[in-house]
């Protein structure tokens, strides 16, 4: 795979590839999303609203099953409008899918199954300190959603007991890129506040495990852990995103595929998968609470 077609896939996963309350409630913000987007959210809630009891990383497996053949599409999230909260069950990339997945399993948690409840939850994990504040407030980078997520206690980060590696990077792929984003190539105003948080999120010490660890801590990985396929494309950190899931005693992927063009459970391991992957070097770990 050349070079030009791994960031054209890197830009795809970009634009999508809680103990703590939110800061504001999505009822109050503007919200993007057909009726379809209810109907299927109402069908998840009758398979599954009795699932309250159920551990929320169980929970994501079963609501990523649900979406399995749902269509792969990037720049989901990418309007000409201001930012407001797009809800897309119809169609998924990697990290929508993802983040929907988490905030499904927190409604279902929840005991209150509507969908004014998961458009809240689905803002609080998608925005900096849950909180819409306009184009820059959205979790651009997977590596800073990691790290702003954890913050709300909706997540954990690696467990202490895994091995971990220091994960050094100069985050800055958006503002060295910004014609590559319909906002940015807009307002050339919000490129400023790109780098501010670029150069936060650079700052910030990061840990990974290595792609040739994964092997060795398979065993600790769980069913519902959130991976971010970490690279070596400059400017970013993470290039995709799944959701783990055990197979036969081996740990596969769920995810949106844009090589599938829809929502797949793995063939290869996530070993496999890293092993021969050209611009994969391992996984930024994230654990739903």
């Amino acid at each position: 795979m050349n070079t030009r077609l791994l960031i054209l896939l890197v830009l795809s996963a970009l634009y999508s590839c809680k103990s703590a309350p939110v800061n504001q409630s999505a009822t109050s913000e503007a919200i993007l999303y057909q009726t379809e987007d209810k109907e299927i959210l109402e069908q998840i809630f009758e398979l599954y609203s009795g699932e309250k009891e159920s551990a929320t990383s169980a929970l994501m497996v079963k609501v990523g099953k649900f979406f399995l053949e749902t269509p792969y599409v990037a720049h989901t999230l990418e309007t000409e409008d201001d930012e407001q909260l797009i809800i897309n069950l119809r169609e998924l990339d990697c990290t929508t899918f993802a983040e929907n997945c988490l905030a499904i399993s927190r409604t279902i948690k929840s005991g209150n199954h509507s969908f004014d409840q998961f458009a809240t939850e689905l803002l609080g994990i998608r925005y900096r300190n849950g909180k819409l504040d306009g184009y820059p407030s959205r979790l651009h980078y997977f590596c800073d959603w990691i790290h702003n997520n954890q913050q709300k206690n909706l997540i954990d980060n690696l467990p202490e007991n895994l091995p971990q590696s220091s994960f050094l990077k100069e985050i800055n792929f958006m503002s060295t890129h910004p014609d590559s984003y319909r906002q940015l190539k807009k307002d050339s105003t919000l490129i400023e506040s790109i780098a501010v948080q670029e150069k936060l999120i650079s700052s910030r010490e990061m840990f990974f495990i290595p792609e040739d660890s994964v092997a060795e801590v398979e065993s600790q990985l769980m069913d519902g852990d959130i991976a971010g396929i970490t690279t070596n494309i400059e400017g970013i950190a993470i290039q995709h995103v799944v959701i783990l899931i055990r197979v036969e005693d081996r740990i596969h992927m769920l995810h949106a595929s844009s090589k599938a063009e829809k929502v797949v459970l793995s063939e290869n391991t996530l070993e496999d998968y890293l092993l021969n992957s050209k611009s994969a070097t391992g996984i930024m770990l994230a654990r739903p609470l």
